[in-house]
């Protein structure tokens, strides 16, 4: 499964399942009157936002790089993790808003039957949602549905809270407004760690360790000791990664026989490694600055 496709699969299982979880727990939420079950189900809402962007995003990945965008546009995947993370922080301002006044105003809430059913309903679908999007994240390293995966987990955990509140609403009238303000901040948590990794991957970063083990040692296989390599960095078009790198070679050596090395090191790396490279040469040895 590529990247598009698992993008469409999730999304699709996403905004179906969250519509009807939406509406059971806004349902209940009404009944009761309750801000935090409210709450929840426009969290729940706001998952099925978020997967019809994922969906979208999906098939804007899929077109082919052009004169405009020689990268292609795999980085719309990172542009949908971003507005998926501004969603989830503005309706965890809004709870955490709304919670404040309640608390303020003193406002109790009592549960029934009906919605701590439908709370621990929505538990279980929308984690076994947050797993089935981590396992499509896993296969395809879609950015986009990692972030919808965490979007379903969030939604998971704020459920979790407002199952326990349910069961303390009788012994302390504050529990609703608490409950509300503590799924403020597991958004607002969420929030900050898909832009944090998704800030990192537009910058540029550093390849891993292993990547640059692991390139370094087929380059050292096919030319021993007779270069030096470093200098690596990565630039993530998502669908497609460019690798720039610094080798040195011996500063006696021909033009044409330095040019066919990093020739040969860079069709082994996208061989190998599925990554495009540019290659910068340096001299081996260098006079010392004067």
């Amino acid at each position: 499964m590529d990247k598009v496709k698992g993008g469409y699969v999730e999304g699709a299982a996403s905004i179906i399942i969250n519509l009807i979880l939406f509406a059971l727990k806004f349902w209940a939420g009404v009944v009761t009157g309750s801000l935090a079950l409210t709450a929840d189900a426009w969290h729940t809402l706001s998952d099925s936002i978020s997967s019809v962007v994922l969906v979208v995003t999906a098939k804007l990945m899929s077109k082919k790089a052009d004169k405009e965008h020689p990268f292609g546009h795999g980085r719309w995947e990172q542009v949908a993790a971003l507005f998926i993370s501004f969603i989830l922080g503005i309706i965890g301002y809004d709870f955490l808003k709304q919670s404040i006044v309640q608390f303020r105003n003193r406002e109790a809430v009592f549960f029934g039957t009906i919605a701590i059913v439908v709370t621990a309903v929505s538990i279980v679908v929308k984690e076994a949602l947050a797993q089935y999007a981590f396992y499509i994240a896993r296969k395809t390293g879609n950015t986009s549905v990692k972030a919808d995966g965490w979007h379903h987990r969030s939604d998971a955990l704020s459920s979790v809270v407002v199952l326990i509140g349910m069961f303390l609403a009788k012994y302390f009238w504050w529990i609703d407004s608490a409950m509300a303000a503590i799924i403020a901040l597991f958004l607002f948590y969420a929030t900050f760690k898909i832009i944090k990794e998704t800030v990192t991957k537009m910058l540029g970063e550093e390849p891993g360790e292993d990547l640059i083990e692991k390139i370094t040692a087929d380059v050292k296989a096919a030319y021993h000791d007779n270069l030096q390599i470093h200098h690596f960095h990565l630039h993530d078009y998502v669908t497609e990664r460019e690798l720039t790198l610094h080798i040195r070679l011996d500063k006696d050596m021909t033009i044409e026989k330095g040019h066919q090395i990093a020739s040969e090191i860079e069709e082994t790396i996208e061989k190998n490694f599925g990554i495009i490279a540019t290659i910068h040469i340096e001299p081996l040895k260098t006079a010392a600055p004067t």
